[in-house]
């Protein structure tokens, strides 16, 4: 089992330091220190669990320091900055783990720059060797970088020529979309082993700037300085502790305090069950930072991301995850307006980041979604947005035989009007109501209104809402259903719908990234025995067949 759950103090591949308004994260991976027995991780080669560390630390940066305003990412190791995610390791997993490893590398990424952009959290990178590969990538999610001016460290993509596979984390879409690098030079760029150093790689937007060894660390914190001096953290203030979770693992089944989820292997479904808080979470921000990390939504973000990382990591045969929820809406609704009253304190600025960055995983999660609404459910607010991001959502339409529980509605907040976008920039409504802004304005007119079924149903909430007599067949049949087609088709056609609209930096990342990698990991060129990945590094050429396809 792949545990995602780390703290500082068992770190095995990177140093975190805070000085005041600057944080610096020295990269120096083990390389004995794999998650997987069979490879080094030399030159500062990564694999799944030097990522888990560098994420749990940009993490603990945003909630347990916010004083730290500008962080500079760096290498322990003399010369060498990062080689990229460890070949060997690719060579050796399986298919499956290779997408997952560069799938959560990219999620990482994007945290790193969602810091910058949101948080006054500004990312620098300072190359005091060679980036090649992933170790480039991840410079580009910074938004400064400098490079070291040494006449031998260089900046390169090297996939292509090398490995018959794509950068991983976002590399190609970074350099052109976010650095702004012309096309031409981007694919020369992309197709040069030895990559690009010097005043050319500053005149190509590759880096910002190029300093010499002597300048290197005085540029460092002139820059770091001034990037802190932008940031409006507080200077003050004191964070809070993201204690560990309370978490049991079964055979069966993942317990948190908020979160359960159940594992049907045979029927290869996971059902999520998502309980509301039990009374009102605290609305003054006092209250809430004397919660910490027990508060209600910090908690749900939490628990919520360690499940989808846990079942998207080690139960990849869990196709269908169905989505429930239980608790009363008030609870919910409380909380969610606790986040809109106190938005502009940094914590529950943060707290909502964080729920934002957690749905947009589960949208990226390769695998079915369908929620189910019952009475007894709290689908409110932040809650309402699993039914929306689901792939199909059925509401009962009145109270099954013998329950005499209320029956079922879902309750719309100000949290589902903007401040939990999807990676295409578009509220989960606008891209269900897409070029129809008119219905969504009517949505906002019934924030704070308990719809029941039909009214649900008329305002283009759920899918379906079958009665009492067909609630049990219609479910059943629908997961059953998903469970028959193919996951290869089902991970296909789910992408492809579920992000409308314009594409972003993070839709092009998942959207092309995604199905292309997938596919190029698969292909003969790559990882058969005579392909690029398995011979890199045995002296012997790989072997390609030259048919494009």
């Amino acid at each position: 089992m792949i545990d995602f759950a780390t703290h500082p103090d068992d770190y095995k591949h990177w140093r975190l330091k805070t000085e005041g308004p600057v944080a610096t994260l020295i990269m120096d991976v083990q390389e004995d220190g794999g998650l997987e027995p069979g490879y080094a991780l030399k030159l500062n080669s990564y694999d799944l669990g030097v990522d888990i560390e560098l994420y749990d630390a940009v993490q603990r940066l945003r909630f347990e320091h916010p004083e730290v305003r500008a962080v500079v990412i760096t290498s322990g190791k003399d010369r060498v900055f990062c080689s990229g995610a460890n070949i060997t390791m690719l060579g050796r997993s399986s298919h499956a783990h290779k997408v997952n490893f560069c799938k959560f590398t990219n999620e990482t990424r994007n945290g790193i720059e969602d810091a910058t952009r949101h948080s006054g959290q500004t990312y620098i990178c300072a190359i005091n060797g060679t980036a090649a590969g992933g170790g480039y990538e991840l410079a580009l999610a910074a938004e400064h970088i400098i490079l070291i001016d040494d006449g031998s460290s260089a900046v390169s993509l090297p996939e292509v020529p090398l490995l018959a596979v794509l950068p991983g984390t976002g590399g190609l879409t970074r350099v052109v979309d976010k650095r702004r690098v012309r096309r031409d030079r981007a694919d020369f760029f992309c197709t040069v082993t030895e990559g690009i150093k010097g005043k050319r790689a500053v005149e190509w937007r590759l880096v910002d700037e190029v300093v010499p060894r002597s300048k290197l660390e005085e540029t460092v914190a002139a820059r770091a300085k001034q990037f802190a001096e932008r940031s409006d953290r507080p200077s003050d203030a004191k964070g809070i502790e993201l204690t560990p979770l309370g978490r049991q693992i079964t055979a069966d089944g993942i317990t948190y305090d908020n979160v359960a989820v159940q594992l049907d292997r045979e029927g290869r479904v996971a059902r999520i069950n998502i309980a509301g808080p039990a009374e009102a979470p605290p609305r003054d921000v006092g209250a809430i930072h004397a919660e910490g990390a027990a508060f209600w939504p910090l908690a749900l973000a939490r628990e919520l991301d360690d499940a989808i990382l846990h079942l998207r990591t080690n139960e990849p045969e869990l196709g269908t995850w169905v989505i429930s929820t239980s608790g009363e809406s008030d609870m919910v609704a409380a909380a969610d307006e606790a986040l809109v009253a106190n938005a502009d304190d940094w914590l529950v600025r943060e707290i909502t980041l964080y729920l934002k960055r957690v749905l947009k995983r589960l949208d990226v999660t390769s695998r079915s979604l369908i929620a189910l609404i019952e009475p007894g459910s709290c689908f409110t607010g932040t809650l309402l947005e699993l039914a929306l991001a689901a792939d199909r959502s059925y509401m009962l339409d009145g109270v099954l035989d013998g329950d005499n529980r209320p029956p079922a509605t879902v309750r719309a907040t100000a949290m589902n009007f903007g401040p939990l976008p999807m990676c295409n920039d578009l509220t989960r409504l606008e891209s269900r109501f897409l070029n129809d802004p008119d219905r969504v304005e009517e949505l906002r007119s019934a924030i704070g209104k308990d719809l029941d079924a039909p009214a649900a149903d008329e305002l283009g909430l759920v899918t379906f809402i079958p009665d009492d007599i067909d609630w049990e067949d219609e479910v059943r049949i629908a997961i059953e259903e998903r469970s028959s087609f193919s996951p290869d088709s089902l991970t296909g056609m789910e992408a492809s719908l579920r992000f409308a609209g314009p594409e972003t930096l993070e839709s092009k990342i998942f959207g092309r990234l995604t199905a292309w990698q997938n596919w190029i990991f698969q292909r003969p060129n790559a990882v058969s025995e005579e392909g690029a990945l398995k011979r890199f590094g045995t002296g012997l050429k790989a072997s390609f067949d030259v048919k494009r396809v």
